[in-house]
This record gives structure tokens, sequence and C-alpha cells, in this order.
């Protein structure tokens, strides 16, 4: 399956081909949808065949790296195998979702401790970090709106799981490790040496997209755990 997401996240629509069916699980030749993973949830949308609209209320990783499953409705009528159709995603939620991921990895730049875990959401977000102090949360909203508004781009990089193995210090997560298997790594870079960790997500292309962002709240989680809670300002 061609993972078109991974290259361009900005992408809407695509020419797909139905290469298996199982229930309300539909698999194609190629997407630009998101499965769920790593803290961001699965994309939505719609693939029409014809005159026929397929609703996309989720979408999940299959049995590999190269596998997702577009999930319909239970009950609902189905493709069938070597249908050809239009897919297009639900970019508004898509979108959101971008701009939040790309928030979450400034914040873990700005917290000195590891991610114990994670939600992105479409108006609020969680990180967890294994921190024994709460930060300030005044204080850490004006410097995550600080590195937003100062507008770095983010690329992705590729590299080889040998690689990978000799920089263990680009993973801060503790929960959730870098996919592997598929000989490569992808990697998430946030300016000039503002942050770069893996991440097979989506993202912005700039930060100054994603808008500006509150610290709501942070909750004690343990004696070592500190949940950071972020929301749109508007």
């Amino acid at each position: 399956m061609e993972l078109l997401f991974q290259d361009d996240a900005y992408l809407t629509s695509c020419e797909a081909t139905v290469t298996s069916v199982d229930g309300p699980l539909v698999r194609l030749d190629r997407t630009m949808f998101y499965p769920t993973g790593g803290g961001q949830p699965g994309d939505h949308g719609t693939f029409q065949v014809g005159d026929v609209v397929y609703e996309i209320i989720d979408t999940r990783k299959g049995d590999s790296h190269l596998d997702v499953v577009h999930v319909l409705a239970e009950g609902a009528a189905v493709p069938a195998v070597g249908d050809k159709g239009q897919l297009v995603l639900d970019w508004d939620r898509r979108h959101k979702h971008m701009r939040m991921h790309t928030a979450m990895h400034i914040v873990c730049s700005l917290i000195d401790g590891d991610v114990t875990g994670g939600q992105v959401g479409i108006d609020k977000s969680r990180l967890d970090f294994n921190l024994p102090e709460s930060p300030d949360k005044v204080e850490l909203t004006e410097r995550l709106n600080a590195v937003i508004a100062a507008g770095h781009d983010t690329r992705t990089i590729w590299i080889t799981d040998e690689e990978m193995d000799t920089k263990p210090d680009l993973v801060r997560t503790m929960s959730v490790k870098p996919p592997r298997g598929a000989g490569r790594v992808r990697l998430l870079e946030i300016g000039d040496g503002v942050d770069l960790q893996p991440c097979g997500g989506t993202h912005v292309k700039n930060t100054a997209e994603i808008g500006a962002l509150v610290i709501s709240k942070i909750e004690n989680k343990g004696k070592q755990n500190r949940r950071i809670n972020i929301k749109f300002a508007d």
C-alpha cells in the first residue's frame, strides 16, 4: 500500500482501488489517510465510487507498517474488490490534528523530561512527562507561543534503522517507540535546532500555522508524572 501522507500531509484527495474487504474494513492500494498511532487519531472522510459515497469513520493500522485499514460504519454498504474511486479526507479535522501534533513536539523541546504518554486532540491535547516538579503554566505558555510565532519551518528526514541505533537520545517517548522493521525511521525536524525526534504522524509546514495556544492545566499524575494540557487560544 502506498502511504501518501508520509510525503505530503496536505494531500486531501486521491484516486484509489479497493484491494480487500473484510466486513466494514476496507483496504486500498494507496491512501493519504493517517491510521491511529503515536497518540494521533485516525483520519475520517469518504470514498466515492461512481454515485455511491462510503463514509470512513476511522482509520487503523493493519498487519504491517504498510497496511492501513479504512473503517466503515458497522452494517453499512461496502465497495467491492477492484472498485476504483475517489478518496476524500476530512481536512478540517486532520489539519487541527497536524497543528496540535507539531505543537506537542515544541512542548517536548521546552521540557527537560521524558514523555510517558500523550494524546492529540482536535481542540485540546495532553502530554505526560517524567518530572519531579511542575513547570510554571504561564511561563510555559509564553515560551511555547514564542516558538510558534517565530515561524520555524518543519521537514521530515529518513534515517536507517542502523543510524537510529546510534542515536538513542532522539527518542523522547518512554511508552511509544519508533516503528521499526521497514529498514528506515522517519524523523520530524523543527527549525534549526528547535526539535528533532522520530515521528510517523502528520505535521504543519511552518510553526506559525499552528496559531496561539494555551497551557490550560498542569496536573500531578504521580510522584514523577506531570500532565500538561494544551488547547487552542481561540
